[in-house]
């Protein structure tokens, strides 16, 4: 496997949960990819979020992406466990500000302000399928 396939799995299936740990006590969530390619995969959050200060003080999550078929036998998910790095880029953090600039509504402010990006530059990254149960250690990993 090469990164590309990942990328594009992760593209076409952007709803995706993010695992942080806390005081040793995990953290799941649902997140929603903001783009991947081939430097790594990116995410938003907020800085006043709980989650923001538990990557502040943790930056290794694993984040698991799934692929939701209407036949379960098709299911495919492909986890991602690595570190992330925050991205300070004024022009991302307008980006996924226009792109999701429902969420000002929900909140009832501009949130623009708050943007934080991080990306997965690096990491453990595989496939599992139907097929593959009872075979976790016989799964081709790439570490990227």
């Amino acid at each position: 496997m090469n990164i590309k396939e990942y990328v594009d799995f992760a593209s076409a299936n952007p709803v995706c949960f993010l695992a942080t740990s806390e005081n040793n006590q995990p953290h799941v969530r649902g997140m929603l990819l903001f783009f991947a390619d081939e430097s790594g995969f990116y995410f938003g959050t907020f800085s006043p979020k709980e989650m923001f200060k538990q990557l502040q003080k943790n930056p290794l999550v694993e984040v698991c992406f799934y692929n939701n078929p209407a036949e379960l036998a098709h299911a495919k998910t492909m986890r991602i466990k690595g570190e992330i790095e925050f991205i300070d880029d004024p022009v991302l953090k307008h980006r996924i500000h226009e792109e999701r600039k429902f969420l000002d509504d929900i909140a009832g402010e501009n949130l623009e302000a708050y943007n934080e990006i991080f990306k997965l530059t690096a990491g453990d990254i595989h496939f599992w399928t139907m097929m593959d149960v009872m075979k976790e250690s016989q799964l081709e990993h790439l570490v990227f």
